[in-house]
């Protein structure tokens, strides 16, 4: 099954990728796809990137406050709702978020309703900032809850022994905790990546302008156009990316052993 379903599947995207179009080996598809999605591609890079360095922030703060919060009521709430994400797909993540980031949104109405902005002056936020507001909200409960899981296994000695010093919260969870769960946060940002590298429903129902994300240049090649080998050279250029953030975890995993 895997040698049916996903190995022979793979094999043959790359040779397509390979494949011009009179059948012959070149790298006409690669060519057409840079002149074509060369500015969707780095819109793809730059979104994921983005979407990943907050995700990791926010998660970090979320599994720091679980182990060194001082108020229980506010723990336990966190633990309850920061979780919620996870059990929603993408693509009811995504049209929640185009109710909620809209002109007439939500957000925009409950602010207004504040008194904090006028509706009437705002814009949605349907664009690139929705595309990473979605990514960050579903990804972060992923990345927390093995990085909060990580922090609540440590050693609290070297926290209390901190805290006995004086050290405040913030220097405890970025020079103590972190340090200690490098690798799980790695490996959770490494699979947060990978995960919104591959997405198509957030990127083509929150923005349906241009510059767009890959997984949706793929989508079209092959819908409107029959284009396979200019989706399969798509597909071979994420592999590349996705490569690229293995090849980070790989390496940050090698230097972790010698240095032990």
């Amino acid at each position: 099954m895997v040698l049916g379903l996903f190995v022979y599947p793979l094999l043959y995207s790359l040779l397509s990728a390979f494949t011009t179009p009179d059948g012959a080996f070149g790298f006409d598809n690669f060519a057409k796809t840079v002149e074509l999605y060369g500015t969707d591609i780095l819109f793809t890079i730059v979104i994921v990137t983005v979407s990943t360095v907050l995700t990791g922030v926010l998660a970090a703060l979320i599994g720091g406050y679980l182990v060194l919060g001082t108020q229980p009521a506010a723990v336990a709430l966190l633990k309850w709702l920061y979780r919620w994400p996870l059990f929603i797909p993408f693509i009811v993540a995504a049209q929640c978020m185009r109710t909620f980031l809209a002109k007439n949104g939500m957000l925009n109405n409950a602010l207004d309703m504040l008194g904090l902005v006028d509706v009437s002056n705002l814009s949605g936020l349907l664009d690139w900032r929705g595309i990473i507001v979605t990514f960050v909200w579903k990804e972060t409960p992923f990345v927390a809850l093995l990085v909060s899981g990580a922090m609540a296994a440590l050693d609290r000695a070297s926290i209390e022994a901190a805290r006995n010093l004086g050290a405040g919260s913030l220097r405890i969870l970025v020079e103590i905790l972190l340090p200690q769960i490098a690798g799980v946060m790695t490996v959770a940002l490494v699979l947060a990546f990978v995960t919104m590298l591959s997405v198509l429903s957030v990127p083509i129902m929150i923005s349906g302008g241009s510059p767009t994300m890959i997984t949706v240049d793929m989508a079209f090649r092959v819908n409107s156009y029959s284009d396979y080998g200019v989706a399969n050279a798509l597909g071979f250029i994420s592999y590349l990316i996705a490569g690229l953030a293995a090849w980070i975890y790989v390496r940050h995993n090698v230097a972790g052993q010698v240095a032990g």
